[in-house]
């Protein structure tokens, strides 16, 4: 099954599941869908880990940002897609998620409940060569100070997201 063809689970703007479509209907339609989404965080929580998007991704490309995740799959729960997208994208097993919150972004045909996540990872990264170009540690003022930069290259509703993470942090 290609990626476009990947069931992809459907909620409702309320944020219950629904049904499924294919990945491709889901972009095509702007339906609403899902995703659970990690940030990966220093042993001492101090520094975020970064990540740059390939240029193939079919949103967003070429951008960085902080929140390692995915479309939540047809059948699968925020959470375990939020452990299988850390996994895959920046290789990091068997750690614990803490839950954060859910942000809904709702920009153009992208329409989606992202669960968000957090992990503190002290070990080594291995990247998903089609999605992930590069990556990097950066201190939460490093982090701050770019997300408030509308000019940064940062995907939006990670932006939105890190920007929602640092305002219950306050």
């Amino acid at each position: 099954m290609s990626g476009s063809d990947e069931l992809v689970a459907l909620y409702d703007l309320g944020g219950a599941v629904v049904g499924a479509a294919t990945r491709a209907e889901v972009r095509a339609g702007g339906l609403w869908h899902a995703a659970g989404v990690v940030l990966v965080r220093s042993g001492d929580g101090n520094s975020v880990y970064v990540h740059l998007r390939t240029p193939t991704k079919d949103v967003y490309p070429s951008t960085w940002d902080c929140w390692a995740g995915g479309v939540v799959a047809a059948g699968e729960t925020p959470e375990d897609c939020a452990s299988r997208e850390l996994a895959e994208e920046l290789g990091i097993h068997g750690v614990g998620l803490r839950p954060l919150f859910t942000h809904v972004y709702d920009e153009g045909t992208i329409r989606c409940h992202n669960f968000a996540f957090e992990a503190r990872w002290d070990g080594a990264f291995v990247h998903q060569p089609s999605e992930v170009v590069e990556g990097r540690w950066m201190t939460l003022e490093e982090l701050r100070s770019w997300l408030d930069d509308p000019s940064s290259p940062f995907v939006p509703d990670g932006r939105l997201g890190a920007l929602e993470w640092f305002r219950q942090q306050a």
